[in-house]
């Protein structure tokens, strides 16, 4: 005689759906699709803060968490608290499944920031920015304009610099807001009508052609003059945000003699990503587990990042090469966009909908 199975109670109904939903959703997150905001304006007008897009994992190759220890759909700590959201008694090599492509030379890329040394790789905070540099390219910005094997590079459509302005009245936001500037891409001088924008070469132009604008500089720093905190730190080649390189781009199996010049462009990326115990530099030379090194063949793939507001964007020119396994998945496409200094309805911006990331 069959016994019949007892009935669920409401509870234990609500429990499983919940705990299905958190399993379906983490793999989702995992494998296939994670939902990314863009929340500076490093990328406009390609992206725009408050755009709220999908990144594909497919695209690359879906990564092996590092930290398989972690608590569902969090990223580094607990929502609302200091806790850590993973555990470190387990950590995994790096590897990644087969994708259907590889990083493309001007790729959106949403990758994990190489820098923050606090977490593991794949726990530090997402960046999202274009790999205008991979393995082999040799990089270099002239006058604010960005060199590729020496060829002027790609430009995106909507890329922005920045302007100096002046005019002969004072402007409001609504009057910037007609040429596509927002509160956050302007900063007026308090000692007169003078202006700092940041806008693409449409944009410009029309400022231009106003009557209210008397003259319009971009704003480029002097060729010679060194920028702090601009990569590799501790150069004396005197490079700077709009005058840069040239820099080779490194690469798995590339081999590259260890010159004192060398040295000081690649030590720190050799010491911080090529998993190595103990990476010197004594009198300009390099030495690894206390070993010489007079050549040095790099173990993986490395990009050279930047955003398309060139002139306002923390990019690779300030802390250098991403390393393949810092790489999230490309962007892919926009699934809503809110505007920041606008209410109601009218915050969303209906044009950017399904829109595809180029």
């Amino acid at each position: 005689m069959s016994k019949t199975k007892p009935k669920k109670s409401a509870i234990r109904e609500w429990v499983d759906a919940l705990v299905f939903a958190v399993v379906a959703a983490s793999l989702i997150r995992w494998l296939l699709l994670e939902p990314f905001t863009i929340p500076t304006a490093s990328m406009e007008k390609t992206l725009l803060v408050g755009d709220f897009l999908f990144v594909s994992k497919l695209h690359y190759g879906t990564r092996i968490p590092k930290t398989p220890l972690q608590f569902p759909l969090t990223h580094q700590k607990i929502w609302g608290t200091e806790i850590l959201s993973y555990s470190d008694l387990i950590e995994l090599p790096y590897y990644r499944l087969p994708g259907f492509t590889s990083i493309k030379r001007n790729d959106v890329v949403v990758f994990n920031y190489p820098v923050e040394f606090q977490y593991p790789n794949d726990l530090k905070t997402n960046y999202i920015k274009r790999a205008v540099g991979i393995p082999g390219d040799i990089i270099e910005v002239k006058e604010g304009e960005l060199y590729v094997n020496q060829e002027l590079a790609h430009q995106p459509e909507e890329m922005q610099y920045s302007y100096e302005i002046s005019t002969n009245r004072p402007l409001t936001t609504e009057f910037l807001a007609d040429f596509g500037i927002n509160q956050e891409s302007f900063f007026a001088d308090p000692g007169g009508n003078r202006y700092m924008v940041w806008t693409t070469q449409e944009g410009i132009e029309a400022l231009k052609a106003s009557p209210i604008v008397t003259s319009v500089t971009k704003a480029l720093q002097p060729k010679g003059q060194g920028e702090s905190g601009i990569f590799p730190n501790g150069s004396n080649f005197n490079w700077n945000r709009d005058n840069y390189g040239p820099l080779l781009v490194p690469g798995e199996n590339l081999s590259l003699e260890m010159t004192p010049e060398n040295v000081i462009k690649y030590a720190f990326t050799i010491e911080k990503y090529e998993g190595h115990e103990k990476v010197e530099v004594k009198e300009g030379q390099l030495y690894i587990d206390g070993k010489k090194v007079s050549t040095y063949t790099f173990k993986q793939n490395y990009y050279f990042m930047m955003g398309d507001n060139r002139q306002d964007s923390l990019d690779s020119r300030y802390w250098g090469f991403v390393p393949e396994d810092h790489v999230v998945g490309k962007a892919w496409f926009l699934w809503l966009s809110l505007e920041k200094f606008e209410t109601m309805f009218s915050k969303i911006r209906w044009n950017r909908f399904f829109k595809g990331i180029e």
